[in-house]
């Protein structure tokens, strides 16, 4: 049972289909697995009896054979975002944000960072006690954690998945994303989840039509682009190598590989920062201890209720984060900082058209500049320079729309994953698939397992 959990889902489908494995067999076994990991802090609460529950009427429709589809019992989590705070501590919420952990060692200072809001997420699909996971992605927080976590993360087109239920952080750019451990899982994810909602306005009122990827893709015909502007100065080498190599198999396999131009890359985090700060601003005002979530002791006036609210409810960031918008959305800095920065955001939009109306296909970056960074780095810098360094490569993305994917390569020196990028004109998510199942096929990624192969001997 420890081998399928850790099977792609198409896999796992065609056992159950055949009768080999009930779908309660597996609900029980990835249960145990949550117990197990429960010290890498992926999830706040398992729901264990509605999981039976709904295992055992699985069980009913593979007596009757009418299950209800490939992903009918394979198991998922959904990401953490806000939902982890005390100040929406009375909401029913299932994964958390482990901003920490793929392995353990000696000394707690050199435990590596997952990465990004998603990481609680990641965390759970690495380890294998969820198929597939939800996550969220304002600037790169599902593509960061799937690089330093050795998976394969989808950040889809804006509009294409609906976002309803996902608490808004920065609604011009969040978008949910998938987690899972191969291309054909997430294309599974995906045509599951996409389409329009008539709970989200963002979505695109269009239909979804869902696709299937050929078993063995053609790279003959695809020019693929190069940003040069992504080779920023504290690219580790090893990255960096990575990308020359997966570069150089991609054009000895047919396509045509070319250097761009991305010119306003340097000015994403900035203008992210800005924009971040004064959406969250705008979506944290609804957190007032009033409606829903904690409420403080505070009784003597209105402000003073908010004010403790909110201090006791957000961490130093998100504090941070609320104070500085504020101050960007003030009537005599409006213009320098928000509008000013909607202007840098249309001129990084217009660079990807660019290179689209180029005909270029597809593009490849790294993800991250570096493998996980120990804690011990990590807490050497403050948040807004870790982001500055962390979402280099992934908020670009963001900024204009476009899908993005994560796709792990190799392992470095340190014994941890190498991934690259993929990003793709908007809505050419099959296009971007594609190119990543067929660098999945050729690189052979090793499958990261617990470090203590021990703890999964205890799920039978």
């Amino acid at each position: 049972m420890n081998k399928l959990l850790t099977s792609p889902i198409k896999q796992i489908s065609k056992k159950i289909s055949a009768g080999e494995i009930q779908p309660s067999e597996v609900c029980k076994a990835s249960v145990k697995l949550t117990q197990v990991i429960k010290p890498l802090n992926a999830y706040i609460n398992v729901t264990t009896n509605e999981a039976e529950r709904q295992a055992e009427e699985s069980d009913e429709r593979q007596r009757k054979k009418k299950m209800l589809g490939p992903l009918d019992d394979s198991y998922y989590g959904p990401t953490k975002n806000l939902w982890g705070s005390d100040v929406a501590s009375n909401y029913v919420y299932v994964t958390k944000d482990s901003s920490y952990e793929m392995g353990k060692t000696d000394n707690e200072s050199n435990w590596h960072i997952a990465g990004g809001s998603s990481g609680g997420s990641a965390v759970a699909v690495a380890t294998g006690s969820c198929f597939a996971a939800l996550g969220s992605d304002s600037g790169g927080s599902t593509r960061n954690p799937a690089s330093y976590c050795g998976l394969v993360g989808l950040k889809p087109s804006y509009g294409l998945v609906s976002r309803h239920g996902l608490i808004p952080l920065v609604n011009s750019m969040d978008v949910p994303g998938i987690l899972a451990r191969t291309v054909d899982d997430v294309v599974l994810v995906l045509n599951a989840v996409a389409g329009p909602d008539h709970l989200d306005s963002t979505t695109l009122q269009r239909p979804y039509i869902p696709f299937e990827l050929p078993n063995s893709p053609e790279m003959t015909d695809l020019k693929i682009g190069i940003p040069k502007e992504y080779r920023a100065p504290v690219l580790s080498e090893e990255v960096d190598l990575c990308w020359r190599k997966v570069a150089q198999m991609l054009e000895e396999a047919g396509a045509t590989i070319v250097q761009v131009s991305l010119p306003h890359t340097d000015l994403s985090i900035v203008c992210y920062s800005v924009l971040n700060q004064c959406e969250v601003a705008s979506n944290m005002a609804r957190y007032d201890g009033i409606e829903f979530g904690l409420r403080a002791e505070e009784d003597s006036s209105t402000e003073e209720l908010y004010a403790k609210t909110r201090s006791l409810g957000f961490n130093e960031v998100v504090r941070s984060r609320i104070l500085t918008g504020n101050y960007y959305l003030l009537s005599e800095n409006y213009e320098d900082y928000f509008v000013k920065a909607m202007r840098v955001r249309r001129l990084i939009a217009q660079d990807f058209d660019k290179t689209w109306q180029a005909n270029v296909d597809i593009l490849l970056t790294p993800t991250t500049l570096s493998d996980a960074p120990t804690i011990q780095e990590f807490t050497t810098t403050d948040n807004q320079t870790q982001c500055s360094v962390q979402d280099f490569c992934t908020q670009p993305a963001n900024m204009a729309g476009h899908p993005a994917v994560n796709v792990p390569i190799t392992i470095s020196n340190k014994g941890l994953p190498i991934s690259l990028q993929l990003m793709a004109p908007f809505l050419q998510e099959q296009r971007l698939l594609m190119v990543a199942k067929w660098i999945e096929q050729n690189v052979q990624f090793p499958r990261l397992v617990l470090k203590d192969e021990s703890l999964l001997n205890q799920v039978k």
